[in-house]
């Protein structure tokens, strides 16, 4: 903390600056909307999804999880997969 600053002047000073700051940002949006007018509607419809957004948020979905037998499948036809194009290949080598 800085010195001979207590908590309450501390947060009055940094309330400030962010007050400071958003009138910045503000300004910045509305001249980048005068510049690009098309803007306009892409903002307004992030500012009214934002507003409409869940007040949960949204839960991360699970992978499914592959079974034992599931993965034996999966092994034996990528066996045969590899055993038929090492097949192939060999036959072009013998081909040349």
């Amino acid at each position: 903390m800085a010195k001979g600053l207590d908590v309450k002047e501390l947060r009055r000073l940094a309330q400030i600056g962010a007050e400071a700051r958003l009138t910045q940002l503000e300004n910045e949006r509305a001249s980048l909307l005068s510049v690009f007018p098309g803007l306009r509607r892409v903002a307004s419809q992030s500012t009214a999804a934002s507003s409409a957004a869940d007040p949960q948020p949204r839960k991360r979905r699970r992978r499914s999880h592959m079974s034992a037998a599931g993965r034996k499948a999966v092994s034996e036809r990528m066996k045969k997969y590899w055993a038929n194009r090492r097949a192939v290949g060999q036959k072009r080598k013998t081909a040349r």
